[in-house]
């Protein structure tokens, strides 16, 4: 598969603009931990933009993601990937996060959705975000209270990183593409 297929099969369940971002932050900062580890940054690419392709149309647990598990396994996916992607799900009891893979995954998601966030909320967007400030923000209950904190504490620990480092390394990685993610300074040309 490549990217390409990636995209149309996204696009194909994915229409909330929102939630497309979303899953372009989260490969951004899988495919940097990819290049950090040394590992497969197209089979990581993969796990990362469709991690949440069937979100939009399953949103209810299990639903969300066995049911996109079943449309990777009939477009051919290998095994790895879709483990990878039913692992992010804490309510799957029988998909543990095992490999790295699963971990990087688990630690990017929650902290990608939060970090666009905080960004959406400063006027430079994701220019100067701090894991400082994400931190400070982190402890504002009402501030993205969907975002579940726990999670992102959790997937850096499992991932073996700390906290700062990794909130320091997504903002790093989702700046690299801030123009797709619409989170580029007011203003500016996006």
């Amino acid at each position: 598969m490549s990217r390409e297929d990636d995209w149309k099969l996204l696009r194909e369940y994915t229409q909330s603009d929102s939630l497309i971002k979303h899953m372009l932050a989260v490969e951004a900062a899988v495919r940097a931990y990819a290049r950090k580890f040394g590992e497969d940054e197209e089979k990581w690419g993969t796990v990362g933009l469709l991690h949440d392709f069937d979100y939009e149309k399953w949103p209810d647990p299990p639903n969300h993601p066995l049911k996109g598990a079943e449309i990777l396994e009939q477009h051919g996916y290998p095994g790895e990937i879709i483990y990878a992607i039913k692992s992010h799900a804490d309510y799957l009891e029988d998909c543990p996060r095992v490999s790295r893979l699963d971990k990087t995954l688990y630690a990017c998601d929650e902290l990608c959705g939060f970090i666009t966030a905080c960004a959406l909320v400063r006027p430079t967007r994701l220019e100067g975000l701090t894991a400082k400030s994400v931190r400070k923000k982190m402890k504002q209950v009402s501030f993205a209270a969907a975002v579940n904190r726990d999670d992102i504490v959790r997937g850096a620990e499992d991932l073996d990183v700390d906290l700062n480092e990794h909130i320091t390394f997504c903002i790093t990685a989702m700046q690299s593409i801030a123009g797709e993610l619409g989170l580029t300074t007011e203003g500016e040309a996006k």
